[in-house]
């Protein structure tokens, strides 16, 4: 299985860019055996307009194949949305977090026995929104 993980970066290093703000998002793809980079997404206009929903619009579009995206922050409603999109958004440990060593530890995972969140974000169906508040109402 091939899974597309993306991350928010200034320096295309570390996980150092809030999802709003974020000008670059890296896109890798991981299997059990191995990573590689895919491309580097770039996004422009007034990226910290505070209210501006409009601009994490292009960042779902262009996420929707992802399953993770690792940022250092992101705002609850973007978070809602990237959800709801089958996107799991996993803020990182601090802005010094690398890349390549959160892409190494998920490689170690998932050949062992991924944890809960991460195999329930690798398995995720893409569904829509109310199928998802139902099933939570069912529980």
């Amino acid at each position: 299985m091939k899974v597309k993980i993306a991350f928010t970066t200034t320096d295309r290093i570390h996980v150092n860019a809030h999802f709003g703000w974020a000008k670059e998002i890296d896109v890798y793809e991981i299997s059990d055996q191995g990573y590689e980079f895919l491309e580097t997404l770039t996004f422009d206009g007034d990226l910290k307009e505070d209210g501006n929903e409009d601009k994490i619009t292009p960042k779902l579009e262009a996420l929707k194949d992802c399953t993770i995206v690792y940022v250092v922050a992101i705002g609850g409603s973007a978070a809602a949305r990237l959800i709801k999109h089958g996107v799991t958004p996993v803020k990182a440990k601090s802005e010094e977090e690398k890349i390549e060593e959160i892409l190494t530890k998920l490689l170690q995972t998932l050949k062992g026995n991924p944890p809960p969140w991460l195999r329930k974000a690798l398995g995720q169906k893409k569904s829509n929104f109310l199928e998802e508040i139902e099933n939570e109402a069912a529980i």
